[in-house]
């Protein structure tokens, strides 16, 4: 695909593209993906919607602070934009690094980085000094703003770099931008220019950046949130994922932007204190993980819950016996999802009638999907293989050799294991590297874990395979205990009989390990590499 003129001066992101023969095929069939070649994704997510839905509407807000208006939000962006280009030199083109937990000083930083014609590299605020150089060398960010409280993580690890505090009316970036002008011009940006580098989350090995053009932003919003979410203006988005990961940056930015509506934008919060916030402001769309919801109804939070009008569970796999364990206590439909980084959102999903419990459900409109085998050519339904999409959007790795393993024949191969069945809906197996081999056996180890966590005893759980000199891998559970329970080798009998009696008896636990929690990344996936690398070490 032959790009536009670009926009921007600092050529960094176009010079690191992959080559043209590495993309996967981008479809823009469904009518709503038609976008104008000169596009700048900040002004149509907010100038655009304030201007059709009025400025006054609440846009921004959070816990214990005062609600911001989408002219407020404007206001903020605009002056934090000047900043930018006026103090701090920004180009087009050139890369900015932001740094702080959700806030609507952050969504404003955001939205004024690509007003500037920049490029937004938001990080997760937990990050090591360590984690925060390898991502700095890798998207070379030419100045960071960066909440105050989070600053010497980012000194160490990028002491080169020039960084802009915010935080409070006398910080850097506040005493700035009071000074400047309401109003900017944004950059005339072409529709494919970079907007942002989203970095995946580092389940395995060095993350990689995703390059995602202006035109993307809104088509994750015109295809999954439009057709499966359908958001209302009146509605208030919320939910836990931090905007530096692109599950939240849709659900709590890109959605409710686009739809002229609201966010609860919470910084940090247990599930109960969520579900709580839930119920305080109001909120009718909520996006988090399996195991929020989950831990939401032990904590005894469930008639917080009743408001919501659409729940989005995405980040891992979604259990059979959540996606009931939450209906039945609450009435609430949880939305399946899968999507990834290099896809930037969901692109299997289902709502209300077409929702199949225990199934991730079928292509996202705009979205085309298919099982293939090893060598990329298609098997016919109820065959097992490697899941392939097609889209609006697609994986485009910065300067990244992984992208010829991740685009194969102009599709995404996501690595994860699928069956698709007569009637087009997906069912998951596992991640493609995730599949355990036993005595011959192909076992899933998210279907383990449906099993365990049926059990009320199982709080949480992860199944890796681990190595065994007569089976070649064995099958193993790491379990976090459901508070008050007794841990001990009773229980690690109760719950093999408990697996053996609700799938294939070979498919059971042959050991479990209680331990007081999972390892997780920053956005909450499970690091299953690290168990299984501990497992390994141990075994030699």
């Amino acid at each position: 695909m032959e790009l536009l003129p670009s926009a921007h001066v600092d050529t960094f992101c176009r010079d690191h593209l992959p080559p043209a023969e590495q993309w996967p095929e981008l479809t823009f069939d469904l009518p709503g993906l038609q976008y104008p070649d000169r596009l700048n994704c900040a002004t149509a997510l907010l100038d655009e919607v304030a201007a059709r839905h009025g400025g006054h509407r609440p846009c921004l807000r959070q816990p214990g602070q005062q609600t911001w208006s989408y002219d407020e939000l404007m206001t903020a962006a605009n002056r934090i934009a000047h900043v930018l280009v006026d103090d701090l030199g920004i180009v087009p083109g050139n890369r900015v690094l932001l740094r702080a937990p959700n806030s609507p000083t952050l969504a404003a930083c955001w939205l004024a980085v690509l007003k500037a014609g920049g490029v937004v590299v938001t990080t997760m605020p937990l990050l090591r000094p360590g984690e925060i150089a390898t991502l700095a060398d890798i998207t070379r960010p030419q100045v960071a703003l960066c909440d105050e409280r989070f600053l010497d993580d980012l000194v160490a690890g990028a002491p080169e770099l020039r960084v802009v505090p915010f935080g409070h009316e006398d910080t850097e970036l506040e005493s700035l931008a009071a000074r400047k002008a309401d109003s900017f011009a944004a950059v005339d940006t072409a529709a494919d220019d970079v907007a942002i580098l989203a970095t995946t989350s580092g389940t395995t090995g060095r993350p990689k950046a995703t390059m995602h053009f202006h035109r993307d932003l809104l088509a994750v919003a015109d295809t999954f949130s439009k057709h499966v979410i359908r958001p209302e203006p009146d509605d208030v988005f919320t939910g836990s994922p931090p905007l530096a990961f692109t599950f939240g940056l849709g659900g709590l930015l890109l959605f409710p932007l686009r739809a002229g509506a609201a966010t609860l934008l919470v910084e940090r919060a247990t599930p109960a204190e969520l579900a709580d916030h839930i119920a305080a402001h109001g909120a009718t769309i909520c996006s988090t993980a399996p195991t929020a919801y989950r831990a939401m109804l032990a904590s005894g939070r469930t008639a917080a819950l009743a408001g919501l009008r659409r729940a989005v569970s995405a980040g891992e796999h979604l259990p059979e016996s959540t996606w009931h364990a939450v209906h039945e206590a609450t009435g609430v439909q949880l939305i399946d999802g899968i999507g990834s980084t290099e896809m930037l959102h969901v692109f299997i999903s289902a709502a209300d009638d077409d929702i199949r419990p225990g199934c991730t459900g079928r292509a996202v409109p705009g979205y085309r999907a298919r099982i293939v085998d090893g060598d990329g050519a298609p098997v016919p339904r109820g065959v097992a293989g490697r899941l392939a999409v097609q889209g609006p959007t697609g994986c485009r790795y910065l300067a990244d050799p992984r992208q010829a393993a991740y685009v194969q024949d102009g599709w995404n191969i996501t690595g994860d294991t699928y069956v698709e069945d007569e009637d087009g809906y997906f069912h998951f197996l596992a991640r493609s590297d995730d599949m355990i081999v036993s005595a011959g056996y192909n076992i899933a180890g998210p279907e383990v874990e449906e099993a365990l966590l049926a059990h009320p005893a199982v709080l949480e759980c992860c199944v890796v395979g681990v190595p065994d000199a007569q089976r070649g891998q064995l099958v193993k559970a790491f379990v976090v205990a459901t508070p008050g329970t007794v841990a001990d080798d009773g229980l690690v009998g109760e719950l093999q009989a408990f697996t053996k009696a609700r799938i294939a008896p070979y498919k059971y636990p042959r050991a479990i390990e209680f331990i007081a929690a999972l390892p997780r990344t920053s956005t909450g996936k499970v690091q299953r590499y690290k168990l299984r690398d501990a497992e390994a070490s141990a075994a030699r």
